[in-house]
């Protein structure tokens, strides 16, 4: 017998939600309210519109949990060509803040399609995994999933808003997960670690670099000695080395630059080239573990790589200075040390630190923060949210954030991973991701851990776009999953 639509909705996903939104409608009252009596009539106000704006989102909720599960999957296409014209729309209907053309104006209300596209990606990202038709270790159905994942970040980019095409790298999470080689990842996470320490220390070091990692990774192939006990001491060392190499980074957290003067700068170069060998070593090891005799030679692929970083490394500078916008380069000097600009570009950042900072343990208490009430941190109710948290909520308030964000994501992997249909668990993972990738940067932006991008903390930053974009993503998934109970 069918399970009850109500009975069946995830409720615990359901409470972290509520909590999510108000906490987060909480402290963008405390940024904005000047000492007025409180109404919530007064439509100046954005603590009003973010009220109003959370009663639409339950009236949507509950439209969303109307609706047949099937809809979302029948029409996910038809969806997603829908966002697509919507996000080219703005070159021509668009009205244009701060420099961006992202939103649409109808009279009071502006709507931003690109916090909708996601959601519509996420739908068409399902619905091509879940085809039967479609195998995704096949480097033709790869590329339609890489071009429905990037289609609409190419036509977002311009706007400018790089910032919101950054997150649809969050849709490598579905497919990795439903079996994309775990080589596209492991391109990603090293193409952009060789682009900020080329940009710190240049192309030459981290080349030199380059080179001693593939010795470490060719020593495990060439050796003869790959019987388990030498491999045990091949490991050994290997750690031994890792921990010196521990150390030095412990040494330099303080100080992300490697190249310092004088005798200094050559142990550190040193201790740099025991670091890439050692871990060059460890990842050979891994990966001839098993299959020291059954696998071939082939060094002309680590030539080829070689090679590539190479190109790549000589590369980073024409496209860090000709491609980004200054105001980027500004924000990634600034987070890697390069330059100090409290007063400029880095403003914000630096009063969000020093309003987190202030805090202390416990917080100055709800509507008592002196940076929040000062106004020291701009557009403090939007993306900078968490500052306000941290500053009148201390660092506890501020776990307390971070803790229910962690427990929304690891309820939405269980909720992902007891599905029945593919299409249900794609989607799943791509809410995950987009939720993932939108937390971490919020509050490595906030805290000054990242260059600042210009992303909303997910149901807590002020916008109505944002936050209906968020809950209609999370609540289609809410409905997918009480759908299960009745699939089979």
């Amino acid at each position: 017998m069918a399970k009850s639509s109500v009975a069946a909705i995830d409720w615990i996903t359901v409470l972290l939600f509520l909590l999510l939104v108000g906490f987060g409608w909480g402290n963008i009252y405390s940024a904005s309210y000047e000492n007025e009596a409180f109404s919530l009539t007064d439509f100046s106000q954005v603590y009003v519109k973010q009220a109003y704006w959370i009663l639409l989102s339950i009236v949507l909720i509950v439209i969303i949990q109307a609706i047949e599960a099937k809809f979302y999957e029948r029409f996910a296409g038809l969806i997603y060509v829908i966002s697509i014209v919507s996000l080219l729309g703005l070159f021509v209907f668009g009205k244009t803040i701060s420099g961006a053309t992202s939103w649409y104006a109808f009279g009071p209300v502006r709507i931003q399609p690109s916090e909708f596209a996601k959601i519509c990606t996420a739908l068409a990202l399902a619905k091509f995994l879940s085809d039967m038709q479609t195998n995704i270790k096949l480097v033709n159905h790869q590329l339609r999933a890489f071009l429905i994942i990037a289609l609409p970040a190419i036509v977002i980019v311009p706007q400018p808003d790089p910032g919101s095409a950054l997150v649809y790298a969050a849709f490598f999470f579905p497919l990795y997960r439903e079996g994309l080689a775990a080589i596209y990842l492991i391109i990603g996470v090293s193409a952009a670690v060789l682009f900020v320490y080329t940009l710190l220390l240049g192309p030459f070091i981290i080349i030199i670099g380059s080179l001693l990692f593939i010795i470490g990774l060719l020593i495990p192939k060439v050796s003869s000695l790959h019987k388990e006990r030498k491999t045990k001491i091949y490991l050994s060392i290997s750690l031994l080395i890792s921990l010196l190499v521990i150390c030095y980074f412990v040494i330099q957290i303080s100080s992300i630059k490697i190249a310092l003067d004088g005798l200094h700068y050559y142990i550190e170069l040193i201790i740099f080239g025991f670091l890439v060998t050692a871990f060059g070593i460890i990842t050979g090891l891994l990966v001839e573990k098993k299959s020291f005799e059954r696998q071939k030679l082939k060094y002309s692929g680590y030539i080829i790589t070689l090679l590539v970083i190479i190109g790549f490394c000589f590369s980073v500078n024409y496209i860090f200075n000709n491609v980004f916008e200054q105001r980027h380069r500004d924000r990634f000097n600034i987070v890697l040390g390069k330059e100090v600009d409290a007063k400029g570009i880095g403003y914000n950042t630096n009063q969000s630190q020093i309003a987190i900072g202030s805090g202390g343990w416990i917080g100055k208490g709800w509507k008592e923060g002196t940076q929040t009430k000062g106004g020291f941190v701009p557009e403090q109710h939007t993306d900078y949210i968490f500052s306000t948290v941290g500053e009148e909520w201390g660092f506890l308030g501020g776990g307390m954030v971070i803790v229910l964000f962690v427990l929304l994501l690891i309820r939405l992997i269980h909720l992902a991973e007891r599905q029945k249909n593919q299409f249900s668990r794609v989607y799943g993972y791509s809410v995950i991701g987009i939720l993932f990738i939108h937390f971490a940067i919020n509050i490595g932006m906030v805290t000054g851990l990242m260059p600042t991008i210009g992303i909303p903390l997910p149901f807590f930053s002020y916008g109505g776009s944002g936050l209906w974009g968020f809950t209609i993503l999370l609540f289609i998934f809410v409905k997918l999953d009480a759908n299960r109970v009745n699939e089979w």
